[in-house]
């Protein structure tokens, strides 16, 4: 993407100035005739001004937060917009975020609007904070957007924190697990090699294999990293394409009592989403479009490009999503109940309340599940190793009595 500087003047004849974001100069002078504006002059920036918001690093979650929140009380306590958002750039402890505010309180006061100018930096503001913000703009109820979206954005990093929570347990068991399994073969079992070869007797079978298991490591432990990278860039290679994401996508939903959890998520994540927009009237059309964007998940982004297609012919939206096995019944249901009604936003919300109650549900049971069956499987795996220690003892103990 590019910048262009551009000079303009509105249907009132007020000039505007500032920056629009754009793939090319046609696109940018289609962006701009589009908010009913006549250009003057546009020109393309140098695009290492822009280095450092088009490619640095995302702000914080948190801090993104914070920066809603705060926003949004100001504006609703009457102060106007290009003054809260120069005192919160003043504020804030993100060095990114305070660069990023400087370029936006520099639009506000040229004229730019708020939406066009957050929209210029999408590392920061994500494209359903920026339409937010346009329907707010258009409705004239900026600060109630505001509010909502830093309800939104608050939600949104509850359940993700949740998620990690639920799941970083069982993969730090996992990681101890297999730490062990490495040390007993490399560090413990090696000591037993001189006591298995001054044995007069043949070493069982699966002493031989462990035995040679813990050689292999000793002897090529150095290959460790290189096929755990090679792993990783096979993975990256596979999720690039769009057969191998979806494929990938399919077998997360589809893996017993994780599938269902990371089910909920997605299914919490786009009501809220949904509903978030639709009560912001932005249009349902525009609305499916972002939500399809932020799911995260390939299968059920197919799905809500099915649902943009028949909502665009006139069809119910629910129709796609109750012939796919990964949204339930209740879900669909309760679309169906509010397309008739008129009340989608309001039953999406309620869906939305119900997902994140059951993640919270989910992601106790999760862990109150995994706890035993992780034990289970370190206590066989360190088993399995202190067996092929013992066996032989046995063999040593039947030459001594004969």
């Amino acid at each position: 993407m590019h910048y262009f500087q551009y000079n303009a003047r509105d249907l009132l004849g007020k000039q505007k100035r500032g920056k629009v974001q754009a793939a090319n100069k046609s696109e940018a002078l289609d962006k701009l005739l589009s908010q009913q504006l006549i250009v003057i002059e546009l020109r393309e920036l140098n695009r290492t001004l822009n280095k450092e918001l088009s490619f640095g690093k995302r702000v914080k979650k948190k801090e993104f937060i914070i920066f809603l929140r705060q926003l949004s009380t100001l504006i609703e306590a009457g102060v106007p917009l290009v003054e809260a958002t120069g005192l919160l750039k003043e504020q804030t402890k993100d060095k990114f975020l305070k660069e990023t505010l400087k370029y936006v309180v520099n639009d506000l006061v040229e004229g730019v609007r708020f939406s066009d100018s957050v929209e210029n930096h999408p590392r920061i503001f994500p494209e359903l904070f920026v339409n937010m913000i346009r329907a707010g703009e258009a409705s004239g109820e900026l600060d109630d957007v505001l509010n909502k979206m830093a309800v939104y954005y608050e939600k949104q990093y509850d359940m993700r924190q949740k998620v990690i929570t639920a799941l970083s347990y069982p993969f730090f068991v996992a990681l101890v697990a297999v730490a062990i399994c490495i040390a007993l073969l490399v560090i413990v079992f090696p000591q037993f090699t001189g006591m298995f070869a001054s044995m007069d007797a043949e070493l069982p079978a699966y002493t031989a294999l462990v035995l040679s298991l813990s050689e292999g490591m000793q002897k090529y432990w150095y290959l460790g990293l290189p096929v755990l990278l090679l792993c990783a860039v096979f993975y990256k290679v596979i999720v690039s394409n769009p057969k191998g994401k979806l494929f990938i996508d399919t077998v997360k939903l589809k893996i017993p009592v994780l599938g269902s959890f990371y089910q909920k998520a997605i299914l919490a994540r786009m009501t809220r989403t949904l509903s978030s927009l639709l009560e912001s009237s932005v249009p349902i059309l525009d609305a499916l479009q972002i939500s399809s964007r932020i799911l995260q998940n390939k299968v059920m982004e197919q799905v809500m490009k099915e649902c943009y297609e028949t909502v665009e012919k006139g069809d119910s939206l629910a129709g796609p999503l109750e012939r796919h096995w990964a949204f339930p019944a209740m879900v669909t249901q309760m679309i169906r109940v509010g397309e008739k009604s008129g009340s989608l936003d309001g039953l999406l919300h309620r869906a939305a309340d119900f997902y994140e109650k059951e993640l919270d549900y989910a992601a106790e049971r999760l862990k109150a599940l995994l706890e035993p069956v992780l034990i289970l499987v370190l206590s066989i795996m360190v088993g399995s190793i202190v067996t092929a220690v013992i066996l032989p003892m046995f063999t040593l103990y039947e030459n001594l009595r004969y």
